[in-house]
C-alpha cells in the first residue's frame, strides 16, 4: 500500500464563513432569579393572584384616597341598606307627633256597662282598617273605625299577609283603651311591604278575628339629615314629602348606617397590615434562629432548638389572651399590638426548623468550604452564601404565612380577642354582619369573600413560587 503525501495550501487555513447565525444555536444564559421570574410567568394561576394581591394592596392604600367617605359616620337614615349607586328617598319632618284617631263615643273604664257583662260575644275584626298618610321607614300610621265593647286593640306586622291567627307576627303593642282608633309604627322599618293586622279585646280576652292591611314602606329622610349630609341645602327650601337622591353605597351599609366600602378598604388596612408585618417578622425571627442554629451546630444547635420546641408546645390562644392582658388592653379596645407580639413571639419555631435543615444541607457544600480556606468570617459565610441560598425558601415560606396571619387576625377579631369595633378589620366586620345575617346578608357576605379571596390568593401564589424558584424544576425543562 502506497502512501501518498499532502502538502496543505494556504486556502486550507482560510476562516470558515458564516452560514448562519451561530448565536441562535446556543441557549441564552439566564440567572437563578431570571429563570424564576420565566417559569412563574407560565403559572397563569399564579400570576393571576399576583395580580389579586396587587390590586387588595392597591385597594387598601389607595381606596381611601379616591373613595373620599368616612368610615365611621354613622346615618341611622340608612341602616343595612343593601348596594346602591344613589337611592331615592322622601323627605319627613323629625319628632312631629301624631294625633291619632279617638272615638269620644266610645264608653271607658270599669264603670261602662259592657264591662259587667258576664260574657262578651267574640268581638269582630275591625272595620275599615286603613294606611294614613304615606308610609316610609320613619313611621307607619294606621287607623280603623271602632268595634262595639271594644276595650282596647292589638297591633301586629308580618311580611307577609297572614291567613290565620298564628300568623299576625310580631306584636307592636295595644292601645291604651277602646277609643283610640289609631297607631304609629316606627320600630326598625325598612323598604318593602308589611301586612298590618288588628284585632280587638273585651279587656280579658282577644278577638281571634283580625283585620289586615297592606302598607308599601319607601326610604325616608329627615330634613335635618339631609341638610346635614349635604343632600340638599337651606336654598333650597326643603320641605316633608319632597323627593331627594341620596349618595352612592356601593357595596351597601352597615348595621349602624356606615358605609361598607369604605370600612372594608380601612379593614383592609388593618388585616393585611398584621397580615404581612407580622410573618415578616417573625420569618425574620426564625431565618436568623435557624441560621445560627445550622451554622453552630453541636451543642448550640441542641440548645436554640430544644427552645424552639418549647415554644411550639405552647397554646397559642392561651398566651393571646396573656398578652392582651398584660399589654393593659381592656375589654372592647383593639389589641393590635397584642396580636403581633403573639404572633412574632410563638409563630417562628417553623420557620427556624425549614432554614435550620437548609443550612445544615448547604454547610458541606465545596464553595462554603473553599470561603473557610480563605478565611471568610462566619457572619461573612451566613449572610453572603447560606442565607441567600435560602432565600427561595424562606421567601415561599413568607407567602404562605401571610394567608395564616391574616386567617388568624379574622378568626381571633370574630371571637372578641382581636380587633375591636369601631376600628374596622374584615375579622371584626364578620362578627358584626353575623348578628344581621338573616335580614342584610351582604354585611356578612363581602368581608368573608375579601377574607377567603386574600387567603386563596396568597396560598395560589405561594405554591407558584415554590415551583418556580425549586432549582430541581430548572433541569427537568
Amino acid at each position: 500500500m502506497t502512501m501518498q503525501s499532502y502538502t496543505p495550501s494556504a486556502a486550507d487555513f482560510a476562516p470558515a464563513e458564516k452560514t448562519g447565525d451561530i448565536h441562535g444555536l446556543s441557549r441564552p444564559s439566564l440567572s437563578y432569579w431570571e429563570d424564576a421570574w420565566r417559569r412563574l410567568k407560565r403559572n397563569p394561576r399564579a400570576i393571576a393572584s399576583l395580580w389579586i394581591v396587587l390590586f387588595l394592596l392597591a385597594f387598601s392604600i389607595l381606596g381611601p384616597v379616591v373613595w373620599r367617605v368616612d368610615s365611621s359616620a354613622q346615618n341611622l337614615d340608612q341602616i343595612s341598606r343593601p348596594p346602591t349607586l344613589g337611592a331615592e328617598a322622601v323627605l319627613v319632618q323629625a319628632g312631629v307627633r301624631w294625633d291619632f284617631p279617638v272615638d269620644a263615643r266610645v264608653p271607658q273604664g270599669p264603670d261602662a256597662a259592657w264591662f259587667e257583662q258576664a260574657t262578651v260575644p267574640e268581638l269582630p275584626a275591625p272595620p275599615n282598617l286603613r294606611v294614613v298618610e304615606a308610609p316610609n321607614t320613619w313611621s307607619v300610621r294606621l287607623a280603623w273605625d271602632a268595634v262595639p265593647n271594644a276595650a282596647s286593640y292589638a297591633v301586629y306586622r308580618n311580611s307577609y299577609e297572614p291567613t290565620a291567627l298564628n300568623e299576625l307576627g310580631l306584636p307592636l303593642g295595644a292601645t291604651l283603651g277602646g277609643n283610640e282608633l289609631g297607631f304609629e309604627d316606627a320600630l326598625d322599618l325598612s323598604e318593602g311591604a308589611y301586612w298590618y293586622s288588628v284585632t280587638a279585646s273585651d279587656g280579658l280576652t282577644e278577638s281571634a278575628i283580625f283585620a289586615t292591611v297592606r302598607a308599601d314602606v319607601e326610604l325616608a329622610v329627615s330634613i335635618e339629615n339631609a341638610l346635614r349630609r349635604g343632600y340638599v341645602s337651606e336654598a333650597d327650601a326643603p320641605e316633608a314629602g319632597d323627593r331627594i337622591t341620596l349618595g352612592a353605597h356601593p357595596l351597601g351599609t352597615d348595621y349602624l348606617g356606615r358605609d361598607m366600602l369604605a370600612r372594608l378598604m380601612h379593614g383592609a388596612q388593618t388585616s393585611l397590615f398584621i397580615g404581612i408585618v407580622a410573618p415578616l417578622l417573625y420569618v425574620l425571627l426564625g431565618t436568623a434562629w435557624g441560621a445560627i442554629a445550622g451554622f453552630a451546630g453541636g451543642r448550640t444547635d441542641a440548645v436554640l432548638m430544644r427552645m424552639a420546641d418549647f415554644v411550639v408546645a405552647l397554646p397559642f390562644l392561651l398566651f393571646m389572651i396573656l398578652f392582651r392582658v398584660a399589654s393593659g388592653v381592656e375589654a372592647g379596645e383593639s389589641g393590635i399590638t397584642a396580636i403581633l407580639v403573639a404572633m412574632v413571639v410563638l409563630l417562628w419555631p417553623a420557620t427556624a426548623r425549614l432554614v435550620r435543615g437548609q443550612i445544615l444541607q448547604i454547610r458541606e457544600e465545596g464553595y462554603v468550604q473553599a470561603a473557610q480556606l480563605l478565611g471568610a468570617k462566619s457572619n461573612y459565610l451566613v449572610l453572603r452564601h447560606m442565607i441567600p441560598n435560602t432565600l427561595g425558601v424562606i421567601l415561599v415560606t413568607l407567602t404562605f404565612a401571610i394567608p395564616t396571619a391574616i386567617f388568624t387576625e379574622a378568626f381571633l377579631s370574630f371571637i372578641g380577642m382581636g380587633v375591636a369595633p369601631p376600628t374596622p378589620s374584615w375579622g371584626s366586620m364578620c362578627f358584626e354582619g353575623l348578628k344581621s345575617m338573616l335580614n342584610a346578608p351582604h354585611e356578612l357576605l363581602f368581608p368573608a369573600m375579601f377574607i377567603s379571596i386574600t387567603v386563596l390568593a396568597f396560598n395560589l401564589l405561594g405554591d407558584g413560587l415554590r415551583d418556580a424558584l425549586d432549582a430541581r424544576m430548572r433541569s427537568r425543562e
